[in-house]
């Protein structure tokens, strides 16, 4: 069994009590994390009894919740209250997922690629995206979707229902570009979101770029089936089918 100093325990731990805190850190406890052994696995004990994980992203620390369980997750209640208005519905909740995982396939090549393949993208080139894998989506006649949703744990029906009700006018073509840009809205506030989560930054003109603690986390997480529970093969089923034919 390993013994620590007790610098060592609480230096670990005063690093622990600010990921905790801010959910990154900087500095001297960040440098140490790095260099000093002792530290990184007293630390990584922390996290891990509250599961989560600590990433090294550059001169940077993250604390990033592994699943529902852990106290450092987000509720849904949260997320609502926070980025979708008191009036959201989980149905909002889940389209803001959908928008996301569709938003990091653009930059890894529909997930095809282990490195990321897009250096930016805009707003208007993530409408284009998300409106493909809704098509992709409604490719499934409904009584399949229903049995997706209890696999996935994902409410496919509703991800659809709701992003067609954002474009339901189709009178004149005024209304409907007007409806349009209610899509954008919504997706404006799906980036808001993923900014304040420090999943992708403002590059200017328009532009987003993901962030290095993205990457790691993809590299290191999201691409393995068991992590994202094939959600991503799904996703992109139609796709590859049509590339294959």
């Amino acid at each position: 069994m390993l013994r620590y100093e007790q610098d060592q325990v609480l230096k670990a731990f005063s690093l622990f009590s600010e990921l905790a805190q801010k959910g990154v850190a900087t500095g001297d406890l960040a440098r140490a994390y790095k260099v000093e052994e002792p530290i990184r696995s007293l630390t990584d004990h922390f996290v891990e009894m509250n599961d989560a994980v600590c990433l090294s992203v550059g001169q940077e620390l993250y604390l990033v919740p592994k699943t529902k369980l852990s106290p450092f997750h987000i509720s849904n209640e949260q997320l609502k209250k926070m980025y979708l208005g008191s009036k959201a519905t989980n149905a909002d909740l889940y389209l803001l997922y959908f928008c996301s995982i569709v938003l990091i396939g653009c930059f890894y090549d529909s997930y095809q690629s282990v490195e990321p393949t897009l250096n930016f993208i805009t707003l208007d080139e993530w409408l284009n995206e998300v409106n493909k894998r809704m098509d992709s989506l409604k490719e499934h006649d409904e009584e399949k979707l229903e049995q997706l949703e209890m696999e996935f744990s994902y409410r496919w029906t509703a991800i659809i229902e709701k992003w067609d009700a954002l474009d339901d006018v189709k009178e004149t073509a005024n209304k409907q570009s007007g409806n349009t840009l209610s899509r954008l809205s919504f997706l404006d506030t799906v980036r808001r979101f993923l900014i304040g989560n420090q999943v992708v930054e403002d590059i200017g003109n328009g532009e987003m770029a993901i962030t290095e603690k993205t990457k790691v986390i993809v590299g290191r997480y999201f691409m393995e089936r068991e992590f994202n529970r094939g959600i991503l093969e799904f996703l992109y089923a139609f796709e590859e089918a049509q590339k294959n034919e």
